[in-house]
């Protein structure tokens, strides 16, 4: 029995890969040096896809085969549907593999049962999280032309009421930026502290 495992090595769980949106990098990375998940090895794909969701499924079905190749028997997906209609599903159903529950991040950071449970209240909101509020530009103005037709503002976000800010830490200059966010687009201002609501929980049982 030369090559049995040592009692810490059976103790250590196995090293897990996950596969994550770049947009939700740092709160992951937050929880693992918070909880100590030192086995989890994060590999995150482009956090523009957020804009382009029908790339997300061919990333992660490549990421899964790359993962499996370099020896990975643990796989988890650190993302919730986002905007994929059921393909992620799909995807893990058919690879063995499970994702973060809910429909996006909104939801998860949340809470996916708060969310819900507000759902009637919100039906009007536009929500940014952390990342979105440091990114808004990039990731709202810029994508929808807003920078160069600002005309089509309305055309948007006209059958929005609200923006509400769902922030992972307290920031106050990521509290300002989604304020000036709000006033871009015209909208009231709210803001909700959520933490990292279900994605923490996600990560420590994956």
């Amino acid at each position: 029995m030369e090559n049995a495992p040592s009692a810490r090595e059976r103790a250590q769980p196995k090293k897990v890969h996950v596969i994550g949106c770049g947009a939700i990098a740092r709160e992951i990375l937050a929880i693992c040096v918070a909880n100590k998940l030192d086995h989890i090895e994060l590999n995150c794909l482009p956090a523009i896809w957020h804009n382009t969701p029908e790339k997300i499924v061919p990333g992660l079905r490549d990421a899964i085969a790359r993962a499996r190749s370099d020896g990975f028997e643990r796989i988890f997906i650190a993302y919730a549907d986002c905007g994929t209609g059921g393909l992620i599903d799909r995807l893990c159903e058919e690879e063995g593999v499970e994702r973060i529950p809910g429909p996006h991040c909104y939801s998860f950071f949340a809470g996916n049962a708060d969310f819900a449970a507000r759902w009637d209240d919100d039906l009007t909101a536009f929500f940014l999280t952390d990342f979105l509020a440091r990114q808004f530009e990039a990731f709202v103005v810029e994508p929808l032309g807003l920078d160069r037709h600002p005309e089509l503002r309305d055309m948007y976000f006209g059958h929005y009421r609200k923006l509400v800010y769902l922030s992972q830490v307290e920031d106050e200059a990521l509290k300002e930026k989604a304020r000036r966010a709000a006033d871009y687009l015209g909208l009231a201002y709210e803001y909700r502290f959520t933490g990292y609501g279900d994605l923490s929980r996600s990560l420590i049982e994956a």
